[in-house]
């Protein structure tokens, strides 16, 4: 069954079953470019005002929060129903819940477990098919030398929390891996990101570590939100 929303068609049946509504423009339209440059313009404005001699604020966690929460915004937009684009914007809110404890040091563990939720939401959309197990030997090729390293750095009371948040990131890149397209590239990013804050706060300090960090996670969020105009079930719609 068909309806007619604001000049744009909306498969009820598909909606009905949960799956992501049809979006209001192709992926090859021009529009989407311009749908993003807010989240561009936002980056920019992080990285012109952030330095390191920033004091924690609100003022500055919203800034550092703003790309983000404009994906949750321009997804809302061009999806404003359907299962996987709603878990994508429920793990971009946990993202940005996640943004702002990290600027307060204190706040770290409590940051780290809204991404935790976040990477679950993401988990939730990605879904098991395809399966490709083969692709868990890579990651662990990759992991268990690194986090080994970075265990034997971390406080005591961070081991626990740093290796389940470790187990849910893995769980996730081989997920966004095993889904391809820009999914593939936001989950590596996503991890390179992780990857390059946990050894620049735990390990050893790295040069330009924040805008590598910041770079790559803002990144790896828009081909994650990116991915909505890939979804197989959006496709077999």
């Amino acid at each position: 069954m068909q309806a007619t929303l604001g000049g744009s068609h909306v498969d009820m049946d598909t909606r009905e079953e949960g799956l992501p509504g049809k979006p209001r423009f192709s992926a090859q339209q021009p529009h989407v470019g311009r749908w993003l440059s807010p989240f561009f313009l936002t980056c920019a404005v992080y990285f012109l005002l952030w330095s390191p001699e920033n004091q924690p604020s609100w003022v500055g966690a919203l800034i550092k929060c703003l790309p983000i929460l404009y994906l949750v915004v321009f997804l809302w937009t061009v999806y404003p129903g359907g299962s996987y684009s709603l878990l994508l914007q429920g793990a971009l809110l946990c993202s940005a819940v996640g943004d702002s404890c990290l600027v307060w040091p204190e706040a770290f563990l409590h940051g780290m477990a809204a991404f935790a939720v976040a990477h679950l939401l993401y988990l939730w959309a990605f879904g098991l098919t395809p399966l490709k197990p083969g692709l868990l030997l890579p990651i662990l090729l990759a992991s268990i030398p690194y986090y080994g390293l970075l265990l034997w750095h971390l406080p005591p009371d961070m081991v626990l929390p740093l290796t389940a948040y470790s187990l849910v990131l893995a769980l996730m890149l081989w997920r966004g891996l095993a889904r391809g397209g820009s999914t593939c590239w936001g989950a590596l990013l996503f991890t390179l990101s992780d990857a390059v804050l946990a050894w620049n706060l735990f390990v050893h300090p790295l040069p330009h570590a924040h805008l590598v960090v910041m770079a790559t996670y803002y990144a790896a969020q828009v081909l994650i939100a990116l991915s909505a105009f890939q979804s197989p079930r959006l496709k077999s719609n």
